[in-house]
């Protein structure tokens, strides 16, 4: 589901998003902790679904609402901008490493967003809400992890 501040709220089910344009990247996936791994993805740029619906102009930033939870029943939740979305290697992934994305991996879709840390690159997407701010949001400070203290912006 794609909705909030556009013009042309819009469902996609995993079949339509795999039969848009789509791309493959090789990249570093740079984590907070201080690891890193290396994968081939491929999927939706979200470029593409922000086109689709057709943002209205106060919309700024965009929510990524999350199946799963913390051991409290809080759900995870992320957001970037509407420039990290427009990126070109920022995609809605659906595969890795030529296989159908794994349920460890964020299956059926997780962000992937080339230009941050790893806890932006949400995982296991079920809404995406564009919003002008995410003040009433959780906590209100954009994301699971910045509403327990880490950086909004988590660029490398």
């Amino acid at each position: 589901e794609v909705s909030g501040l556009v013009k042309q709220p819009t469902q996609f089910s995993l079949s339509d998003l795999r039969a848009l344009p789509s791309c493959r990247q090789i990249t570093r996936h740079d984590c907070v902790e201080g690891w890193s791994a290396i994968a081939k993805w491929k999927g939706v740029p979200l470029a593409e679904i922000v086109r689709r619906a057709q943002p209205g102009g106060e919309a700024k930033y965009l929510i990524f609402h999350c199946m799963d939870t913390n051991g409290k029943g809080i759900n995870y939740y992320e957001s970037i901008d509407l420039v990290d979305a427009n990126h070109p290697q920022t995609i809605l992934a659906y595969e890795m490493n030529d296989r159908a994305l794994p349920i460890e991996h964020g299956a059926p879709l997780r962000l992937r967003v080339e230009t941050q840390i790893g806890y932006k690159h949400a995982k296991y997407i079920h809404k995406i809400e564009l919003v002008s701010s995410f003040k009433d949001i959780q906590n209100g400070k954009g994301g699971y992890w910045e509403d327990r203290g880490y950086e909004w912006y988590a660029g490398i």
